[in-house]
């Protein structure tokens, strides 16, 4: 996939593009049968499919205060949307003067001249542009006068749901823990990344040393709990974990935010200043606080156990 950050690099193809314009947070379920829609249209006409996308999500510039944390961050999102078939992605950068800019101005500078639009493909609730002006009413008014067709598709339900899949609807299902009901929705277990820290130690002092994985706090953390799941180190290996996502009430009290630490099971070695993927694949319980210290240790070995049994990994 083509990925272009400037508009200055940009220029429409000779046959033009079916495009497509979102957040795309999470490219979750409902993203991606959108997603194939815009592939099968570009197949039809023979030209590339297209996505424009921002460089963070909008609503932290013209709503700040309730913007959402993220499910997806920048990397992952461009990983998702090239395994879903896109040619070609602007990634734009959203700041105040784009939150400025009408509606029209966005489909002439950037539908039409910078990919040359020969359809275009939203959500059927769609808005953009200033004070979300823009509508699908309008771009197929703007479309009959610009040589593009629009199509407003309803995102995709799940297990014949009516309610539409939705990246809202996800981050409600990880705030109550809900992961295995996220992936259901996502396509694929929640991944969050990280850079692996020191931390204090105490995991290996208790005989279960873990990966201290400072996670960006723009992107949405599952609800505090233990939970069995995956860890992905640089080199593409992936690790059965016991992960802990908490406060760690046991030995602190009321701790400001939560930490990220996962037991990586029959794995030795360093993983300090390595990037880490963590997923998530089960709730095991919520988290606990312990009397002491040997009654954790006693609770971690039976989370370890429970880890190889939720994702059938022998010893």
């Amino acid at each position: 996939m083509e990925v272009l950050r400037d508009l200055d690099d940009c220029h429409p193809p000779a046959r033009g593009s079916v495009v497509s314009i979102g957040a795309y947070d999470g490219v979750h379920l409902g993203h991606q049968a959108l997603l194939a829609r815009v592939g099968t249209l570009a197949g039809d006409l023979g030209v590339a499919s297209a996505v424009v996308t921002f460089d963070r999500h909008p609503a932290t510039v013209v709503r700040p205060e309730s913007a959402p944390r993220l499910l997806t961050d920048l990397d992952q999102k461009l990983e998702l949307l090239a395994a879903a078939g896109v040619d070609r992605t602007l990634v734009l950068h959203f700041d105040e003067a784009r939150a400025r800019e009408s509606a029209e101005d966005f489909v002439a500078e950037v539908l039409v001249g910078c990919f040359g639009a020969r359809a275009v493909v939203v959500g059927h609730d769609f808005h953009f542009g200033h004070q979300r002006r823009g509508t699908v009413r309008l771009l197929q008014s703007m479309g009959a006068d610009l040589g593009f067709d629009v199509l407003g598709v309803a995102l995709a339900g799940h297990g014949g749901e009516g309610e539409a899949i939705s990246s809202t609807r996800i981050r409600a299902l990880l705030a109550a823990g809900e992961v295995e009901a996220a992936a259901s929705l996502l396509g694929r277990p929640h991944e969050v990344r990280g850079t692996v820290g020191p931390g204090d130690r105490r995991g290996r002092q208790l005989g279960y040393p873990t990966a201290n994985v400072a996670v960006p706090p723009e992107i949405l953390l599952p609800a505090d709990g233990i939970y069995a799941g995956w860890y992905g180190r640089p080199d593409g290996s992936a690790h059965a974990a016991a992960i802990a996502l908490g406060r760690r009430p046991t030995f602190y009290d009321g701790a400001a935010t939560s930490l990220l630490e996962a037991h990586l099971l029959d794995f030795e070695g360093e993983l300090d200043g390595e990037a880490a993927a963590v997923r998530f694949a089960v709730r095991l319980r919520p988290e606990l606080r312990f009397d002491s210290a040997d009654a954790l240790v006693t609770q971690m070995a039976a989370d370890v156990a429970d880890t190889r049994a939720a994702l059938a990994v022998r010893p």
